[in-house]
């Protein structure tokens, strides 16, 4: 099998991995805002993400020699590892299911920025013990801190745009027949969508009078086009589900890391530890299991009061399914990649792809428009943010150790 056993191929594999993971969820939610079942999207995604994890486990696993491949291991007494591995899975596949609905309520960037300090708090801390301490911790430490202090910014970078697209739909005209809009509610009828019409996912058509985005039109426009409807709603709602989120991800890496590593002694005598190929294939089998599971079940009886759907449905749905599908390849490689820079440099200084928010609001800002039209205030706190995500990634990369 291929093993990566340098600090510089480590590096190039967690920076590969950061753009993966910070570009599926962009893809993610451009499916919602164009009206599209997260249900359905998420099913898809879940294929091609399980695909990934194959596909590297049948090369990367297979080259070379040394220790064992992946097949050889299919068949060896490795089982307490696997059960590591698979629950990492589970608790991932929680955590991406949960942001499905989280980045819908709070927004994709700032969504990505809380789930990712929680990440950082608790799962780089808990990989830093249980990789015996192989990084630097005069670095790795300061740049924890960093990343909280991005955080804190994010926060209120939230805050401010927030209190922006108030004053927008505050000053909504008054002549506007297809919505009415207020501070903290919002109540908006049918004709919105029935005149203005949405724009075709495949085509790219849209209607000659599409309101410019930044403005309380644009808001309103895409509360009617997007599958889940947000107005109106208690934002704890989303903030729950984003802390919840957060706690599932700074799991299933300290989780990959004890079925890669044994720290805590579970295998026989003998028998060697999983390599990190099996380990994904694994990890990625039960993230599978149980996204299929909880999304046919959700087909059939939805949350958030979205409209029920059907496995036929599903099946017949083909607009944006190349989308989902690219997200869910992108994500299985940049888990891949992110435990591959992990094994090799450690799994606390791998966490560095946490920083992937950077380009989560690059995505935001370029496709979605956000923050487009805010104030100066929000401005200056997204500059200091993206500043402060910057230096978090480069002092936990430079944290790197090398596993014995």
């Amino acid at each position: 099998m291929y093993l990566v056993e340098s600090k510089g191929g480590a590096i190039v594999c967690m920076l590969f991995s950061l753009f993966f993971l910070g570009t599926w969820p962009a893809i993610m939610t451009l499916l919602e805002r164009r009206g599209r079942l997260p249900q359905h999207t998420y099913l898809d995604y879940s294929i091609t993400n399980l695909l990934a994890a194959v596909i590297i486990a049948l090369t990367f696993g297979e080259i070379g020699n040394g220790r064992p491949n992946f097949t050889t291991q299919l068949s060896q007494d490795n089982w307490p590892s696997i059960m590591f591995a698979m629950a990492g899975g589970v608790v991932l596949s929680l955590g991406n299911l949960s942001t499905q609905y989280a980045w819908a309520f709070v927004g994709l960037s700032v969504t990505e920025v809380i789930t990712s300090s929680i990440t950082v708090v608790i799962g780089t801390t808990l990989n830093y013990f249980l990789d015996d301490k192989i990084n630097r911790a005069e670095i790795l430490f300061p740049g924890v801190g960093c990343f909280l202090i991005a955080v804190c910014l994010g926060s209120a970078v939230h805050s401010s745009n927030a209190a922006d697209n108030r004053a927008k739909l505050k000053n909504l005209k008054s002549d506007n027949k297809n919505v009415t809009a207020t501070v903290g509610s919002s109540a908006y009828s049918n004709e919105a969508s029935q005149n203005k019409g949405v724009k075709d996912l495949e085509n790219g058509s849209s209607t000659p009078e599409k309101a410019k985005a930044g403005t309380a039109d644009f808001l309103v426009d895409l509360e009617n086009r997007r599958s889940i409807k947000v107005f109106g709603r208690n934002t704890s709602i989303g903030l729950s589900i984003t802390f919840f989120a957060g706690v599932c991800f700074s799991l299933f890496s300290p989780a990959f890391n004890l079925a890669t590593n044994d720290q805590w002694h579970t295998l026989n005598k003998g028998v060697p530890k999983l390599v990190v190929y099996t380990a994904f294939f694994w990890f990625s089998i039960s993230c599978f299991v149980l996204a299929i599971i909880l999304n046919v079940t959700f087909l059939y009886f939805p949350i958030l009061n979205l409209p029920s759907s059907s496995l036929k449905a599903y099946l017949n749905d083909w607009n944006g399914r190349g989308w989902a599908f690219l997200a869910g390849l992108l994500c299985g490689f940049g888990n891949g990649l992110q435990f591959m820079g992990g094994q090799a440099a450690g799994y606390a200084a791998a966490d560095a792809v946490q920083a992937l928010p950077l380009v989560s609001t690059f995505w935001g800002v370029l496709i979605f428009g956000e923050y487009r039209k805010s104030s100066r205030r929000t401005y200056i706190l997204l500059v200091n943010m993206l500043f402060m995500f910057i230096a978090a990634v480069g002092i936990l990369m430079a944290s790197s150790g090398h596993r014995k």
